[in-house]
């Protein structure tokens, strides 16, 4: 019997057709008009038809589309490379360039192999992740992720990883200490069980994008890891994709823990969806293993480097540097959140409001005591999706965050660079849509 289609996957009507799209608003073929209130996926970070990166994607495209990698360099990313590794910051300096978030993880992956191999440590080959995470559709990524309905179709393909509890405050894990210390001791004892010299590295989001619904990690926790992945020689992967280029603030969302991993990926902020472009980012140290023993990265891909791509990187990144979005977005955080508490006060299914930054979430609950989530079959996020499409407004409403079927978040992860009237629109939109729904399944 064919297992079924992932509720996640399915669409609750024909899509429309996308004609056009300016700043924070797209139009479809019938001329109706929606507010981007997450990015598309959390990728849109200036917006839609920006001049400025439009024309430098143009002006690279007339000069040369692609000089490929292990040919050329070029000015395009030799530039971004610095423009990185400003934001970055510390050791962080080295970087292969991919097309997208799944590629950049996947390469970090190989990166950690291939450094505990130069170092004479072949025998770490396997990763220890976390539930109730999201790490990207290539098998490697698939295989870390803690996402049952993304991942089921594809168990017994991929290398499996070692699933710790998730680290989320309004779904604690039990025991003693804080929520920081416990979920430090779960990742030691997996270590210690699993045997330290088989283990190469721990990869986890800073934020939890769309398995968990923008949660952060408890004050203090990644500081823990990063002591216990050092003590047991474990390489510490932060997969910024959805969370970093400045979506919660810092350009590093890590940074906001004080902590430096020894790899991370980013993607989604990076180019702002004007063209597929992502990066695996290494430490020094990293780097210098793998170079006295192989030269170079063992990890690459025919668009590795493109230029254009680049080229869009270089004119997003100027653009947030020059007008300052990343403390605009770290100031407007908290107001945001605030706001979006107030437009859903009273409304008993909301359960939880959490995030930072221009990245947010709602988590819908049967029970605000028991934080029981409703079943999967009614599909609520699904038809809060549907819903705030007919009210003009588009956001990111995902299924499965509690049990990885059960669960239902509405993210919302509007533009940068999004008005105080954009981002009044998008939480009236945003509150409005999940009353609506609320009320017509009658739980509300």
């Amino acid at each position: 019997m064919n297992s079924p289609t992932p509720s996640n996957l399915k669409s609750t009507a024909a899509l429309p057709k996308v004609v056009r799209a300016k700043g924070s608003y797209l139009w479809d073929a019938e001329g109706r008009q929606y507010i981007d209130g997450s990015g598309g996926p959390a990728v849109y970070c200036l917006g839609h038809a920006n001049e400025e990166v439009n024309a430098a994607v143009m002006a690279q495209m007339g000069a040369i589309a692609h000089g490929y990698r292990y040919n050329f360099t070029t000015d395009a990313l030799e530039e971004l490379t610095e423009i990185i590794r400003s934001h970055c910051g510390g050791t962080l300096r080295e970087m292969v360039y991919v097309t997208g978030g799944s590629e950049a993880v996947e390469s970090c992956l190989k990166i950690a192999l291939q450094y505990q191999t130069a170092i004479g440590q072949k025998s770490r080959r396997r990763f220890i992740s976390r539930q109730r995470s999201w790490h990207g559709n290539t098998l490697g990524a698939l295989g870390v992720s803690g996402f049952e309905e993304r991942t089921r179709a594809y168990e017994g393909a991929f290398i499996p990883s070692i699933k710790l509890s998730p680290a989320n405050d309004y779904r604690p894990i039990a025991g003693q200490g804080t929520l920081a210390e416990r979920g430090a001791a779960e990742l030691e004892a997996a270590i210690l069980a699993a045997g330290a010299e088989t283990i190469a590295a721990f990869i986890f989001e800073p934020v939890v994008g769309a398995a968990g619904g923008c949660v952060p990690a408890p004050e203090g926790y990644a500081a823990l890891v990063r002591a216990v992945c050092d003590r047991h020689g474990v390489l510490m992967i932060a997969d910024e994709v959805m969370c970093g280029a400045g979506r919660t603030g810092p350009w590093r969302a890590l940074a906001h823990d004080g902590v430096e991993p020894d790899l991370m990926s980013v993607a989604k902020g990076l180019a702002a969806g004007y063209m597929p472009l992502g990066a695996a980012i290494c430490t020094t140290k990293v780097w210098q293993a793998i170079r006295a023993v192989d030269g170079a990265f063992g990890t690459g891909h025919t668009f590795t480097g493109h230029t254009a791509a680049c080229a869009a990187g270089v004119a997003v990144q100027r653009i947030v540097a020059r007008e300052g979005l990343l403390a605009r977005v770290t100031a407007q955080g908290p107001q945001l959140m605030a706001d979006w508490a107030t437009a859903l006060a009273g409304v008993e299914a909301v359960g939880d409001i959490r995030g930072r930054g221009h990245f947010i979430a709602a988590e819908l609950v049967a029970d605000p005591v028991t934080k029981t989530p409703f079943p999967a079959d009614r599909k609520l996020f699904m038809k809060v999706r549907a819903q705030a499409m007919a009210n003009g407004l588009i956001c990111y409403p995902v299924g499965g965050n509690v049990d990885g079927s059960n669960g239902d978040i509405v993210i919302l992860a509007p533009p940068y660079n999004a008005t105080q009237a954009e981002l009044d629109e998008i939480i009236d939109k945003a509150a409005t849509s999940i009353k609506q729904v609320l009320r017509a399944e009658g739980l509300a």
